[in-house]
């Protein structure tokens, strides 16, 4: 391991410890730690929705850690990640539609998909 990614897996722990050890952060705290590593969404109650689009352009399967996700965090998710739809219930054929282009990959995650996502994903 070099160490940058020592480097970077201990800022990780920190913001993560940190952030868990401090009681309403404020929104500017929050987004600085979801900047650094998205998946710090899961210690913060309610997050706005800039802090959940925040943590999802860091990384897409941060979603996986928000309730009821706007559908343009969704989107932004599955533009960052389109493996990222595996933890979106019911999206839209909007969300299908840019999973697929991100990652075709992503129709294995997608129940009944409609033929214009099947289009897309198989003639990607």
């Amino acid at each position: 391991m070099e160490n940058e990614e020592i480097y970077l897996e201990a800022i990780e722990k920190w913001i993560t410890l940190s952030l868990k050890n401090i009681n309403n952060p404020s929104e500017e705290l929050q987004i600085e730690a979801v900047s650094w590593y998205g998946h710090t969404i899961q210690y913060i109650n309610n997050p706005s929705e800039e802090v959940q689009l925040q943590a999802v352009r860091k990384n897409g399967n941060a979603i996986k850690y928000i309730d009821n996700p706007s559908e343009e965090v969704q989107l932004q998710a599955v533009r960052e990640n389109g493996y990222a739809i595996k933890y979106i219930d019911n999206p839209s054929e909007e969300v299908q539609l840019q999973a697929v282009r991100c990652y075709s990959g992503a129709i294995e995650y997608i129940d009944n998909p409609s033929n214009k996502v099947k289009f897309e994903a198989y003639n990607f």
